[in-house]
């Protein structure tokens, strides 16, 4: 009999995930992630690591399997929340969900589980994997979307690997969320009610603003807003020598200057805002709101224009660098000079998008067929083919 652990969060969907694979004939063990327990820095004045552990362990005894706790606070830390200060304090904005994943449940968390004696390692994601033979007798595992387009979490895993991939399952990713509801509710689990849990990965609601205020300190500055008309908007695109040209041209954002525009507000650090951001600037008296066009953390100014579609909001293109270069599918990866037609996404929940791969010898770039809003460095882009994740990347 395989044995699989499953990584019990205290929600809905890890729950029947669990249950899924019991009536499918595994050994299951549930184990449920503490993450969390650094008094230096407040995540909620909330607790709901304790609710959501009893509800875990709720569900283990109603299903019959082993539970227990693991403490991965330690590593938590390290690699995702000093991960976030870093970031935020260089202006970049990171993706602490998909982080989260690559650095915690499928790495130190599936490690655990594989110490435990597990084949595999299940989680409540909304995906689902595939397996191709290949003509050597291997085989390649593909991350597919999840059947419920309105659950679909690909993305967030779009940083897994083939050796994470190999020892993964996803028993909910044929189902929609409502089915789900469904057989928890039928099999009388705790949580089948339970709201879906919100903010920062297997932690709890977060503010972020004052999150971040506990590490990195207020430091008062400028808001500067720019119109819409400024040269740089409506000049004409230089003629071309080649694509590359052009590429590098569109996928290069708008320097700014102080002098662009006027001072309209202040703020209380720059680090705390991130691109495409409208709330928290309280700055009134415009005939439109104003949106964060950029930050400039070294000068301590936020750039900003009034309402969604200012033009310096958007982009066609972005560059990922080899260092930050993902590929799911590594037997895909391009070569230098190799182009690709995908759908991407540069955010969780956003429409794909069309758009061409250009691999150059240092990265990638990804060039939209239409501009994109508010590309935001520190992001991940990820990009398919049909229902099919084959790679991803972190925005420069």
């Amino acid at each position: 009999m395989k044995k699989v652990v499953v990584g019990l969060s205290g929600g809905v969907d890890s729950s029947v995930a669990a249950y899924l694979l019991k009536e499918q004939g595994y050994e299951v063990i549930g184990l449920f992630m503490k993450n969390w327990h650094d008094d230096s820095v407040t995540i909620s004045k909330e607790c709901p690591w304790l609710e959501d552990s009893n509800d875990a362990l709720i569900v283990a005894e109603k299903l019959g399997i082993p539970f227990q706790t693991v403490d991965l606070s330690t590593q938590y830390k390290e690699r995702i929340v000093d991960y976030m200060f870093n970031e935020y304090e260089k202006g970049r904005t990171p993706n602490p969900d998909v982080l989260c994943n690559r650095e915690i449940k499928f790495d130190v968390f599936m490690k655990i589980a594989l110490q435990l004696g597990a084949d595999y390692v299940a989680t409540g994601h909304y995906c689902r994997k595939g397996v191709l033979k290949n003509g050597d007798g291997s085989e390649s595992y593909r991350l597919l979307a999840g059947e419920d387009g309105n659950k679909d979490q690909s993305y967030f895993l779009c940083q897994l690997s083939q050796e994470q991939l190999a020892k993964s399952l996803f028993p909910i990713g044929e189902l929609t969320k409502p089915e789900v509801r469904k057989i928890a509710a039928e099999h009388m689990l705790i949580t089948a009610d339970k709201r879906d849990s919100q903010g920062l990965c297997f932690i709890g609601k977060v503010r972020l603003p004052e999150f971040l205020q506990q590490k990195l300190l207020p430091k008062k500055g400028v808001i500067v807003e720019v119109p819409a008309n400024l040269p740089r908007y409506v000049a004409k695109s230089p003629d071309f020598v080649d694509k590359l040209d052009e590429l590098a041209y569109f996928s290069h954002k708008p320097q700014y200057r102080i002098e662009d525009g006027k001072v309209v507000g202040e703020h209380q650090g720059a680090h705390y805002f991130t691109k495409g951001q409208r709330k928290g600037l309280d700055v009134g008296g415009t005939k439109e709101p104003l949106f964060v066009l950029d930050t400039d953390v070294a000068e301590n100014i936020i750039y900003t224009g009034q309402g969604k579609n200012h033009p310096g909001l958007f982009r066609r293109t972005l560059f990922v660098s080899n260092e930050e270069l993902h590929w799911v599918r590594g037997d895909l990866s391009l070569s230098s000079g190799d182009t690709m037609e995908v759908m991407a996404r540069i955010r969780y929940r956003q429409p794909l998008q069309k758009a061409t791969l250009f691999k150059v010898e240092n990265g990638l770039y990804v060039d939209f067929e239409e501009m994109q809003s508010a590309i935001t460095e520190g992001q991940f882009v990820a990009w398919y083919q049909g229902d099919e994740l084959l790679g991803s990347g972190v925005i420069s």
